[in-house]
């Protein structure tokens, strides 16, 4: 019995319609055709954004429309708020003549797979091995309700959305291996890397409408290069045994292009659907290697980079690269991140020689090309994702998502906007040290040694958790500021008051849980240096520290 399940057609995409109201599921044909209509993707898990607008959508767009060649011709499209009839009549012409390449269950070509894919002794695992977050081998989420041994039983459109989000974050280490690849030795392939987006912290602008979005996700520059395709153009017969994805074998290269690491298929997989009364059900699949990367290639618009210092040594690996992908922090609010969100200098360049240094993502730069043809208090919202992963990566540890509304006018170097910016958002840090400070001196008076910066909980954390809405409030009041100095004055000020009451507040706290004994303090020789800890000093300390940090909060109040 055939089963087919044609993405183009079927409902698989899930969308909240602009205004609210109950999400809807939809077919990829009218997700971009009435992108216009709704407000967002709505996924499993969060890290499935980024692969379903990278897998299928984004290239789609681009195959279907090319992409704009300047910056005005970007603008001229994002103005429109959706797609033309010529632009929508240009991408079912596309969407038609591929249909047979988007079939889930296709038998000689299946979607996003390999058909026939099948170990030596036809073995295959539950459907839990593409789920991020179900329990499956060692890699059991805390509080799972199900084991590895109980089925888990995926919609044809549940297992596409999974099978999209492994090829970008599928864990590492041992893969199964399969009939027809010349890498697999005593039936596994080793030295897996995780899947592309895995190596990357993800950044993906965010507009009022899923046009909008697709839009900000869209560099503008000169046409792709001819070999630059997506995976479902990478199956014919004409295509090159190097690019192929149509097989078992897989190799290591670089990326073609923008389309080829959008859609790099880092897996090889085989959903195994089984009749059952409501539809078909995947309740089994192979897994096996795919594609690696030498390297995430400069094209690559969805990550920030760190700049390598030029004196900086190599490691057993080989010499530091001059620029690496750079990964969000766990439990790092996003606003924390703005020295490197917020680079101006894209270009290729070394890093100092003293110190690395950041370039910001490509579609940022983007961003501060386009904000002059955007108007200055657009919505604009930063999301960003990763994901973190147990020991050597072979299992899911944690999901880094968060977002932040970004004002258009911190992309203006010119602006007054990006320096007051960094400059809070560095306040921020120094007030949480300065509470860790008094902290630590208040633990010396006591006897004991200060809490480790890599262990325990800091109270600074507490500071910077209460601070994380007022920041956020901050981010958005930014975008009405414009070049109103006094405006942005007021605005800062406003800041310093709040953040002052809420660092106040936690140093209470800290200094109520002192011991007794940091009243008389403790004498502390250093070498022949000595130094006596008590709480006076210590609160002392912590209130110049204060005045330092929070100029104006002192000064309105002097």
């Amino acid at each position: 019995m055939l089963v087919s399940f044609n993405l183009i057609d079927q409902p698989w995409l899930v969308v909240r319609p602009v205004g609210g109201g109950t999400p809807v599921d939809v077919s990829l044909r009218q997700a971009l055709c009435e992108a216009h209509l709704f407000d967002d993707l709505v996924v499993d898990l969060p890290t499935q954004k980024p692969a379903l607008l990278r897998q299928v959508l984004l290239p789609v767009v681009l195959r279907a429309l090319g992409r704009p060649e300047n910056t005005r011709a970007w603008a001229q499209w994002f103005q429109a708020g959706q797609f033309t009839p010529t632009q929508r009549d240009d991408l079912n012409r596309y969407l038609d003549a591929q249909h047979e390449r988007f079939d889930l269950f296709h038998p000689h070509d299946p979607f996003g797979q390999v058909a026939g894919l099948r170990t030596a002794k036809d073995e295959t695992k539950g459907s839990a091995v593409l789920v991020a977050t179900a329990a499956t081998g060692n890699n059991v989420p805390l509080f799972a309700s199900r084991s590895d041994a109980d089925p888990l039983e995926l919609t044809p459109a549940q297992a596409a959305r999974w099978l999209l989000h492994a090829h970008c974050w599928d864990t590492a280490a041992i893969k199964t291996g399969v009939v027809g690849d010349p890498n697999v030795k005593a039936g596994k392939t080793t030295g897996n890397p995780t899947g592309a987006l895995g190596q990357c912290g993800v950044i993906v602008p965010m507009g009022r409408t899923l046009f909008d979005t697709l839009l900000l996700n869209v560099p503008s520059g000169p046409p792709l290069r001819s070999d630059d395709l997506p995976q479902w153009e990478r199956r014919t017969p004409e295509t090159s045994e190097a690019l192929s994805v149509a097989g078992p074998s897989w190799r290591t290269r670089e990326a073609t292009g923008l389309l080829d690491v959008w859609t790099w298929q880092s897996r090889r997989i085989r959903l195994i659907p089984e009749p059952a009364e409501g539809g078909p059900l995947v309740t089994r699949v192979v897994l096996a290697a795919g594609d690696r990367l030498t390297a995430i290639p400069d094209v690559e618009p969805h990550t920030a980079w760190t700049l390598t210092s030029a004196g900086k040594p190599g490691g057993k690996s080989g010499p530091a690269l001059p620029r690496r992908p750079r990964r969000h922090q766990q439990g790092k609010a996003a606003w924390r991140g703005l020295d490197a969100l917020l680079a101006t200098d894209r270009q290729d360049r070394a890093a100092r020689d003293t110190r690395a240094s950041f370039a910001t993502s490509v579609l940022i730069n983007e961003l501060r090309a386009r904000r002059e043809l955007i108007a200055s208090n657009y919505p604009v919202q930063i999301e960003l994702l990763g994901m973190f992963y147990g020991t050597q990566s072979a299992t899911f540890e944690d999901v880094y998502f968060d977002f932040i509304p970004l004002p258009l006018t911190a992309l203006d170097a010119d602006s007054l906007v990006p320096g007051a910016l960094l400059g809070i958002a560095s306040q921020a840090e120094d007030l949480a040290q300065a509470v860790n400070n008094l902290s630590a001196d208040l633990r010396r008076a006591a006897g004991a040694e200060p809490i480790p910066w890599d262990k325990g909980h800091r109270p600074g954390e507490l500071v910077l958790h209460a601070l994380d809405p007022v920041m956020r409030r901050v981010l958005v009041g930014l975008r009405s500021v414009g070049d109103d100095f006094d405006l942005l004055e007021r605005g800062v000020q406003a800041w310093e008051q709040t953040a002052k009451q809420i660092t106040v507040r936690v140093s209470e706290r800290v200094i109520a849980t002192a011991a007794p004994t940091t009243f008389t303090g403790r004498t502390i020789t250093q070498g022949e240096r000595e130094r006596t800890y008590r709480q006076s000093t210590a609160e002392g300390d912590f209130r110049r520290r204060l005045r330092q940090i929070l100029t104006r909060a002192h000064t309105r109040q002097a």
